[in-house]
């Protein structure tokens, strides 16, 4: 399909911004600016007064943990996860899966997001077809906590689900291994996690140093800091993303590249449960490409990448008491063109020719997006997600006008409400 978007103001590779036509054909970018005559548009798309931006990339979720929104909140994450979260998991049906990541995927195309991680189950393939169904990217793993019974059968289910799913939906679906973190992994199951890695080729998807108590529980145990622990079981020897990161050290941080090691930043849930303020100046300084999450509806409590845009430019000003410790245009590379090369995501991120046609249209007629003398620094600053008005993801449209074409947002709303209840009543 020939798509034409029509008078945007367009993000350049270098952020500058433009007035420019869009010419998507397929599912990439095919012209930006100088449209050739010979392309004649099956759809044409209204671009006047709307900012168009790659598509955000959310690279740590929990997409079927919406249905456990608002649950438990104000609790230290030990104690939200063992009293709390694990064990209301425990009684999850497949249809709470699906109910729970359609409810995720709406929310997500809602706030202009077109690519995501989500490392959670069991019955990731239902996710997986949810995903497919729902027009976006999906990069998700089963995750294995290694001390629970049946952790082996959990390794042979997300190697299953490579095997079954790596590639599928057009390419947008790809399969990582998830194993849960250091302190739920003894060493015998991530040595059982990296075999698995390396046989079959799947790159890795972990929580690592997230709290000073998960720093200290390991030292105690194995004499050292979780980032050396995880390298010495072979874990890291494929490439790697580890949410959360935010207790590292010079040690963690050679580790990290040495083995590519690509840390994502979750400033929402690391605020709400008080785990730390991940260095990510210090991380930016070194080189490293710092992804973006927003960590699950449980511990955040939305998916809402903007949020966490505007939360990672503003949270490192305070806490380095430099207003340029983080400035608006890093913040959203890190939730675009970094998080897509974290994932692994080639040409995405961008809105450039030959880029993939993942592409968010802002709606700027909107008391908050004037005046217009920065385009980047109002998005960041000053806008909020319910601006995203129309989304192509792998140039096919899943929103229009506000309008989800591919969800019965409707439906899926009362639904996952009736099943949430239904969950915690069991």
């Amino acid at each position: 399909m020939k798509i034409l978007i029509k008078g945007a103001n367009v993000l350049r590779p270098d952020y500058s911004t433009d007035i420019a036509d869009i010419a998507v054909e397929n599912d990439k970018i095919a012209a930006v600016g100088n449209i050739p005559e010979s392309f004649v548009a099956d759809h044409i798309i209204e671009g006047k007064d709307h900012f168009a931006v790659p598509g955000l990339v959310n690279a740590h979720t929990h997409a079927s943990m919406t249905l456990l929104r608002s649950y438990a909140d104000d609790m230290e994450l030990m104690d939200w996860l063992n009293n709390k979260i694990w064990p209301l998991e425990a009684k999850m049906k497949e249809q709470d899966i699906r109910i729970g990541a359609q409810l995720a995927l709406v929310e997500m195309i809602r706030t202009g997001t077109t690519a995501f991680a989500d490392m959670y189950g069991p019955w990731m393939e239902i996710v997986a077809d949810e995903t497919i169904g729902a027009g976006i990217r999906g990069i998700l793993s089963r995750g294995a906590i290694g001390f629970m019974p049946g952790a082996m059968k959990t390794l042979e289910e997300n190697v299953e689900l490579f095997r079954n799913y790596h590639g599928s939906g057009d390419g947008r679906i790809s399969v990582l291994l998830g194993v849960h973190a250091p302190y739920t992994c003894p060493p015998d199951f991530c040595q059982a996690a990296a075999k698995a890695s390396m046989e079959n080729g799947i790159n890795v998807h972990i929580h690592m140093s997230e709290t000073q108590a998960e720093i200290k529980e390991i030292q105690e145990k194995y004499g050292k800091r979780p980032f050396k622990y995880i390298e010495d079981t072979g874990l890291f020897q494929r490439p790697s993303i580890a949410a959360h990161c935010v207790w590292l050290d010079d040690e963690d941080l050679a580790i990290m590249k040495e083995h590519q090691v690509t840390p994502v930043h979750n400033p929402g849930s690391n605020m709400k449960l008080a785990s730390g303020v991940a260095p990510v100046p210090w991380l930016l300084t070194q080189g490293v490409q710092v992804a973006l999450g927003t960590d699950g509806a449980s511990s955040n409590n939305n998916l809402d990448m903007l949020e966490e845009v505007r939360l990672a430019a503003m949270l490192h000003k305070v806490k380095e008491l430099d207003p340029l410790a983080v400035d608006a245009a890093q913040a959203l590379r890190m939730g675009t063109e970094y998080g897509a090369k974290a994932l692994w995501l080639d040409n995405v991120g961008k809105i450039e020719v030959g880029a993939k046609a993942d592409i968010v249209l802002y709606d700027m007629r909107r008391p908050e997006w004037c005046p217009r003398h920065n385009l980047v620094s109002l998005l960041v600053y000053s806008a909020n997600s319910s601006s995203a008005d129309t989304m192509l993801c792998n140039g096919r449209i899943i929103m229009e006008k506000g309008e989800l074409k591919t969800m019965d947002e409707e439906k899926i709303l009362f639904e996952a409400n009736k099943c949430a209840l239904d969950l915690v009543n069991r």
